[in-house]
């Protein structure tokens, strides 16, 4: 989805497998807090939420080619301020790994790089939300400034990721640093529409509170 076929050679993506292990790593510490916090139906119910949801951004909503990738609307910050860290985690995950099966095949080889290139910045912004946002702030109150934070951390990981596997994989050459900022210059308007989603869908969440009895929201969506 991200990193096209060919930018890294297959004997360099052995360094996939270890930034996806960590990734895999942080996520299994949101696993455990997420469990203890709300239990396995919770985790499993919001996982499949956000897979449902990531699959539908990569597959329905636009996307186009840019430079060295393609553009994409994953409203990461989104998936994290509704359902949780760790079912965002698994979301974009398993929404990647279906597409992969189901549509793009030849994406396979590239999946834990791509996998890393969306699972990092979702940590990032997590430990972003944990300093930025007041212990005394729900989700539904935060400000666009909050909104903004997150989302342009969100995307410029996703920039440097990519950027980041494209040096790895091509060099420094002239063709690959005009793609790269192409994808990049392009892949930041997200960051002019992503906040405006994250403040609706955080708004039509006020008028449904009674989310938070069925343990499909994060908890801290309506409660600081």
């Amino acid at each position: 989805m991200h990193i096209e076929p060919g930018l890294v050679a297959p004997a360099k993506m052995v360094l996939a497998y270890a930034t996806a292990a960590g990734g895999a790593a942080v996520t299994a510490k949101f696993t455990w807090e997420t469990l203890k916090e709300k239990g396995l139906g919770s985790l499993v119910g919001r996982s499949a939420i956000a897979t449902a949801a990531a699959f539908s951004f990569f597959q329905v909503l636009p996307h186009f080619p840019v430079g060295v990738s393609e553009v994409h609307f994953i409203l990461g910050s989104t998936l994290l301020l509704v359902l949780g860290a760790a079912p965002a985690a698994f979301g974009l995950a398993l929404a990647l790994l279906a597409q992969g099966l189901i549509f793009a095949p030849f994406d396979l080889p590239q999946y834990f790089a791509n996998v890393t290139t969306l699972i990092v910045p979702l940590i990032a912004i997590k430990y972003v939300a944990d300093k930025l946002i007041k212990p005394e702030t729900a989700y539904v109150d935060i400000k666009y400034k909050d909104a903004l934070a997150l989302s342009t951390t969100y995307q410029g990981g996703v920039v440097l990721w990519v950027a980041f596997w494209a040096f790895y994989g091509q060099g420094f050459g002239a063709a690959t640093t005009t793609s790269v900022f192409a994808f990049g210059g392009a892949y930041m308007l997200v960051v002019l529409i992503e906040p405006l989603v994250d403040l609706a869908v955080l708004a039509g969440a006020k008028s449904a509170r009674g989310l938070a009895k069925t343990g499909l929201v994060t908890p801290r969506l309506f409660n600081a």
